[in-house]
């Protein structure tokens, strides 16, 4: 199991927790989704699980640390602002108090394909996962995470399907994405799901 291993080239500028005016809002719903077992931490194999992000005012994104799953509240001090990428070349620079999540590519990926879309929720659930398996949007099951291909997978899934709001990851067991023009609407496939 590899889950919560950083995949791309990561430049790690270490500085001061992202002051966005979204960060509260991120804080709330990043928290709620722990509340909800969605984003957390796997003991069996000590790895944490899920993450989020928004889109910030200066169009660079702020997202969760990496291995923060494991926290039941997450701090400013425990998100980083990625300032800069290349899915071609599989490298991200981020500039905060923690490393990026290894999933950035894929948020990167999702920004950059829509940019109505300005906030992007990862979760873990496998009874969930199987049951929207390849009824909604689905990545091939040999893609694996963090990785360019799965972010050109992304590219892919979106011009097959443009009105999609989320989707399912086939070779990353439990891995559902949902994305909005803000964290209420990213949240929504998983609230009406977890009710």
């Amino acid at each position: 199991m590899d889950d919560g291993v950083i995949k791309f080239n990561l430049e790690w500028q270490e500085g001061e927790a992202p002051t966005s005016k979204g960060l509260s809002d991120l804080i709330y719903w990043r928290d709620r989704m722990y509340d909800l077992g969605l984003i957390g931490h796997d003991d069996t194999h000590d790895v944490g699980y899920g993450n989020i992000s928004i889109m910030s005012e200066n169009a660079q994104f702020i997202i969760s640390g990496t291995q923060t799953g494991h926290i039941p509240k997450l701090t400013a001090e425990y998100y980083t602002e990625v300032i800069d990428y290349s899915i071609a070349e599989n490298s991200l620079t981020c500039r905060g108090p923690v490393k990026a999540s290894s999933e950035s590519l894929t948020h990167a990926a999702i920004y950059e394909v829509d940019t109505e879309i300005r906030a992007v929720i990862h979760i873990h659930h496998d009874q969930q996962w199987e049951a929207w398996l390849d009824h909604i949007p689905t990545t091939h099951i040999d893609v694996p995470y963090g990785t360019p291909e799965m972010a050109y997978e992304i590219l892919r899934l979106f011009k097959e399907n443009q009105s999609m709001n989320v989707l399912a990851m086939a070779g990353h067991q439990g891995g559902l994405i949902a994305f909005g023009k803000n964290l209420e609407e990213a949240a929504q496939p998983f609230l009406r799901a977890f009710k």
